[in-house]
């Protein structure tokens, strides 16, 4: 560059700039501009300083693209400038600008003691964050937040899932930066943290997140998500999951493809997915004890999955209930679409040992409660919407084993007189029913706390 002012005149010099410095380029006729944004950012913050006008950079502070202005500048500048500016950052009491001020205290090298304690208090109020609320407000100060971001050393379980969730806000606008922060907690131990890690998949690049964050993660307790295509594709060349979840069309026979170890999978859920046909296909996860079915609308073929050891089955919404009736190793079992027959026996399985059923809205209208009573080992009954009758009363009356009731409100308005009491329940959940006066059914359960939702 030096050597271009004896090169002629000024476009000669320009050319000269514009070819041989590497710092600058031109888009356009008549148009300069720097290759280089972080070297405009220091010309500016140098000039500020050496004129004097620093004022000027404080009043842009509120414009995000000025940040790195204000921290060359709070490095150039002399100490007594320093604290004026950083005062200046903190007087507008934003989280934003609290935490530029901090930021910029690596560049501060000499700087009063007092101005950095302040700047320090200030900004360990919003840093780590202890709960999910302060977590987002904390995100909306920007990709700034990341690079100061603690942890996991030192923080409670409680401030890094707040860390983690902040940064996991983050990674649309920052996606390198908030990878950098998550991937520093892949080996914490605490549930929720692992949670929040394996659910903010979708929010990276597939690939890189799983070699980078999701391999690394302890499994136990966590189901892994797959809503695309990448993500399948990815999932193939993953160490094995214990449980899976699918979003969306996502096709049977591809599902199976993209399990590397049928044998490993125990927990299967499926949402949202017009894709699947024949429930056939899944009899090759031979380990398979869960499966949730979120519609799934023409789902058939139930029959089949008798050869696996379920023990737990959920079915919201359109799926053929046909040879639901085989499955005798359930334990539990969740329907939220109607029944067939018109007792419970016609389509239940009557050779399983049921603890746990749950009846969804619809669900009865042909059957009732009829024959529930056939499932003596029912420890737990949840029936939303259901409208209590004295003859539904007569089957609860006859489970020797149940200890738990999730019940509609209209259980207030049967007359509990002739009705008998249920004394080995020892928890009732009424759905809709706060502020409304329960002393009436209290002779129903002797037993049992009464909870209103």
């Amino acid at each position: 560059v030096a050597s271009a002012a004896g090169q002629g005149d000024a476009a000669t010099v320009l050319r000269a700039l514009v070819l041989r410095s590497g710092l600058l380029r031109r888009p356009g006729e008549g148009t300069l501009d720097f290759v280089h944004r972080t070297f405009q950012d220091y010309l500016g913050a140098r000039y500020a300083v050496e004129e004097g006008h620093l004022d000027v950079i404080a009043g842009h502070a509120g414009d995000t693209q000025w940040e790195d202005v204000i921290r060359m500048a709070v490095a150039h500048a002399r100490p007594g400038e320093r604290a004026m500016l950083l005062r200046r950052l903190l007087a507008e009491d934003t989280p934003r600008l609290t935490l530029l001020a901090l930021a910029c205290l690596e560049h501060a090298t000499a700087l009063d003691p007092a101005v950095r304690a302040q700047v320090e208090a200030r900004a360990g109020a919003l840093i780590p964050p202890g709960t999910t609320e302060d977590a987002k407000a904390l995100a909306e100060a920007g990709p700034l937040v990341l690079e100061l971001l603690p942890g996991p050393e030192g923080l409670t379980d409680a401030e890094a899932h707040g860390v983690t969730v902040t940064a996991s806000l983050l990674a649309e606008r920052e996606p390198e930066g908030a990878l950098a922060v998550l991937r520093r907690f892949r080996d914490h131990p605490a549930l929720r943290v692992r949670r929040q890690l394996v659910g903010t998949w979708e929010r990276f690049d597939a690939r890189g997140y799983a070699v980078e964050v999701l391999d690394h993660l302890d499994p136990a307790q966590l189901f892994l998500a797959c809503t695309t295509a990448a993500q399948r594709a990815v999932l193939a060349e993953m160490r094995p999951w214990r449980k899976l979840q699918f979003r969306g069309a996502h096709p049977l026979d591809d599902i199976l493809a993209c399990v590397p170890d049928p044998g490993v999978v125990e927990e299967l859920s499926m949402l949202d997915n017009p894709e699947v046909s024949d429930l056939e296909a899944l009899v090759a996860l031979s380990s398979l004890r869960h499966l949730s079915l979120f519609d799934c609308g023409p789902a058939r073929g139930i029959g089949h999955l008798a050869a696996l050891p379920l023990e737990s089955l959920t079915i919201v919404g359109g799926a053929d209930l046909t040879g639901l009736d085989e499955l005798a190793t359930l334990r539990q079992l969740s329907v939220m679409q109607r029944l067939p027959g018109t007792r419970l026996t016609d389509s239940l399985p009557v050779a399983a040992r049921l603890e746990q059923l749950y009846l969804g809205r619809g669900a009865t209208v042909d059957t009732g409660l009829r024959g529930l009573s056939h499932w003596s080992t029912l420890r737990e009954l949840s029936l939303p919407g259901f409208r209590v009758t004295p003859d539904a009363w007569t089957e609860l009356s006859r489970l020797p084993q149940l200890t738990y009731l999730l019940l509609d409100t209209s259980v207030l308005e049967v007359d509990p007189g002739p009705l008998p009491a249920l004394p080995g329940v020892r928890a009732v959940q009424l759905l809709n029913s706060r502020g409304r006066d329960t002393t009436g059914i209290t002779r129903l359960f002797p037993g049992a706390r009464i909870f209103q939702l």
